[in-house]
């Protein structure tokens, strides 16, 4: 899972959760954002970084700025729904990937109430940024989800001439029950995800043996090399057998005449893509079996799981909570690097970075 790129020993003065997200949400209607879409995109950045995911958090901003401003996300899209049955299309005409993603969370949570599951393929959507986010809302609302999205090729193998695969980030998510925070967990299918290794060039630091291979194919640690050239996918052939399921079900599923047709789709620098395809799977436990049932299994599991670990043993999404609730609490701090360059960007949006 994604770290949190803060660090006590560089942290900066801290800033308020509101002042953040009215600060970003201005940022993107400069680049012709819907004031209401704005304000979705920015809350969900913004939680990322609350819940530790700061590789997808603010750090992301300035790159989906430029996306905005050269036509890859489409600010004003018209999303279309085309629902049959429990199997929906949605058409995302290039929105950005937390205002369609939000959306189809908020579409189904409703055709939910008295349906027991939903599929939802998604196409032409932007980056989607911290999938987890999806899942988390999903299960706050009491559903089970689980989604990937197909990214361009990135992970190889050592010896690999090129990129094979994407690493076709997926997550998932669960309601509990008994007011304990939701069950879900949010992963790439590589050892690292590509914003640590993007992260690590911007700052000028190494990265470890395992996460990456140059150009060549070989190993490296050092980030730039990791840039031009591949990921490692997590667990070796199990990691790429995981990434071809979800190329499967979120690029196969996706797929038109038109999308055959085009070359493979390539990555930004900045590490964000645009026009990209997405699956979601939606169950209501309630429709399915026994809520209570549901609940108390979730809890007896879990709680058996807890104890077996110790002080080691952490349920996923439990960290992220904690983080969440002392971060609304005490605002949120950004390395000097990142706090520069969102300064820089305030500065050339002229929205000033809150002080």
């Amino acid at each position: 899972m994604s770290r949190s790129h803060s660090d006590p020993t560089v942290q900066q003065a801290r800033h308020s959760v509101d002042a953040l997200t009215r600060w970003a949400a201005r940022v993107l209607e400069t680049a012709q954002v819907p004031s209401a879409d704005a304000l979705t995109t920015a809350q969900l950045l913004v939680r990322s970084d609350l819940r530790g995911v700061g590789t997808h958090g603010l750090a992301r901003l300035t790159s989906y700025v430029e996306r905005l401003r050269t036509n890859d996300f489409n600010p004003r899209p018209q999303i279309r729904f085309a629902r049959q049955g429990v199997a929906w299309i949605v058409e995302a005409d290039g929105a950005m990937g937390q205002v369609v993603g939000q959306r189809v969370v908020d579409e189904a949570t409703r055709f939910l109430v008295d349906q027991p599951v939903l599929w939802v393929t998604l196409r032409e959507a932007g980056h989607l940024g911290a999938l987890g986010m999806f899942a988390l809302a999903a299960a706050e609302r009491g559903n089970i989800c689980f989604l990937g999205q197909r990214t361009p090729p990135l992970l190889g193998l050592p010896g690999f001439g090129q990129r094979a695969l994407g690493h076709n980030p997926f997550a998932f998510g669960a309601p509990v029950g008994d007011g304990q925070p939701p069950l879900v967990f949010d992963m790439a299918c590589s050892v690292a995800a590509r914003g640590h290794i993007l992260l690590a060039a911007r700052e000028g630091k190494p990265i470890p043996g395992n996460w990456a291979l140059n150009s060549h194919g070989a190993p490296t640690t050092d980030a730039d090399e990791a840039v031009d050239g591949m990921l490692q996918p997590s667990g070796d052939y199990k990691g790429m057998g995981i990434a071809m399921m979800i190329e499967c079900l979120a690029g196969a599923l996706a797929a038109t005449a038109a999308s055959n047709a085009l070359p493979v789709m390539s990555l930004a620098a900045g590490g964000v893509m645009s026009r990209a395809s997405a699956f979601l799977f939606f169950i209501n436990p309630g429709l399915i079996g026994e809520k209570a049932e549901f609940s108390s299994y979730m809890a007896h599991w879990m709680n058996h799981y807890k104890k077996a670990g110790a002080e080691f043993a952490r349920i996923p999404g439990a960290r992220g909570e904690d983080m969440e609730r002392v971060g609304r609490e005490t605002g949120l701090a950004y390395s000097p690097t990142i706090e520069a360059e969102l300064q820089t960007l305030g500065r050339a949006r002229g929205v000033p970075f809150p002080q």
